[in-house]
């Protein structure tokens, strides 16, 4: 097999480790790009190929990371990850923390560790990686890959997000979700909605944006019920997809741009959490990205226009 070869079978797992250290796909794709680099100007043979790609990638995503985080402290509002359509990587023994981990909830919750424990946190408790290979990974002894992995954990288990269990019940709820918000049905909305259901906006400060998140089913009911009919009137239509494992859809303009990416959080039959990702440079991967201004202008037109 050519070393070629050997990266394209193990590239899945490469992007699926970056992602859920950076919560950006354009950076999780560089860093994939470079572990290549490297690997194809490296004169050694490595004894095992996964483990010397897999040390690679966690070591060039914990430096864009570093970085990334002073570039984030700085941001413009609400910072979300990148919407990720597919998770490139498949275990059916870990399917269930494959999906958890690359949520939206615990991405947020991921960017609260350091750099290294973010990244033995994924490599031990997503991937299953053994200490060895975690050390050799991020550079540090066993004994501190392991209270690296503990106080990772602490830091997770408090708020670790919980979702719906069953998948078809989850699926239709969000179906129904969006029905209700393209009528813009209020009382719908709100029997659908948590009593302390969230919506958070993530603009960037490149596209209108919530200036703070809105809390409660009746605040957010009448939010959705006041911008989400006005767009469906300008020819914004909704896409239901499964994103970062959870229901969410694709807003696009009368062109098919993307205009925005949601999910959605489901637990005990109610919506908790909506996230909107509407920064430009978030939604490139996915397709020409629509111009947000325009369509708010022509939407709010649309608001005060009779029916």
């Amino acid at each position: 097999m050519t070393r070629i070869e050997e990266f394209e079978e193990l590239r899945s797992l490469l992007f699926s480790i970056a992602y859920r250290i950076l919560g950006s796909v354009s950076e999780a794709e560089d860093a994939v790009q470079e572990t290549w680099l490297r690997y194809d100007a490296s004169p050694a043979t490595p004894a095992s190929v996964k483990s010397f790609l897999s040390a690679v990638v966690t070591r060039v995503s914990i430096d864009v990371l570093r970085s990334a985080r002073v570039r984030r402290e700085q941001y413009v509002g609400p910072w979300l990850p990148e919407p990720l359509l597919t998770d490139p990587y498949e275990d059916p023994a870990r399917s269930a923390e494959l999906a958890d981990s690359v949520s939206m909830a615990a991405l947020i919750l991921l960017e609260r560790l350091s750099p290294l424990e973010r990244a033995v946190f994924v490599l031990r408790e997503v991937f299953a990686f053994d200490f060895p290979a975690i050390a050799s990974a991020v550079g540090r002894s066993q004994s501190a890959c392991r209270q690296l992995a503990v106080r990772a954990r602490r830091h997770m288990a408090a708020e670790r997000p919980r979702f719906e269990a069953d998948r078809a019940e989850r699926d239709e709820l969000a179906e129904r979700f969006f029905c209700a918000l393209r009528e813009g049905d209020v009382e719908g909305l709100r029997e659908l909605l948590a009593a302390d259901a969230q919506m958070v906006g993530d603009g960037g400060g490149k596209t209108p944006q919530l200036a703070r998140a809105v809390s409660g089913a009746g605040n957010t009911a009448r939010l959705l019920a006041s911008v989400v009919p006005a767009l469906v009137r300008v020819e914004v239509t909704l896409e239901p997809r499964e994103i970062n494992g959870q229901p969410g859809a694709i807003f696009r303009d009368r062109e098919g741009r993307v205009l925005t990416a949601w999910t959605l959080d489901v637990l005990d039959g109610r919506i908790q959490a909506i996230r909107s990702v509407t920064n430009p440079d978030k939604l490139a991967h996915l397709g020409p990205v629509a111009d947000a201004w325009a369509l708010s202008r022509e939407a709010s037109r649309a608001r005060r226009t009779p029916h």
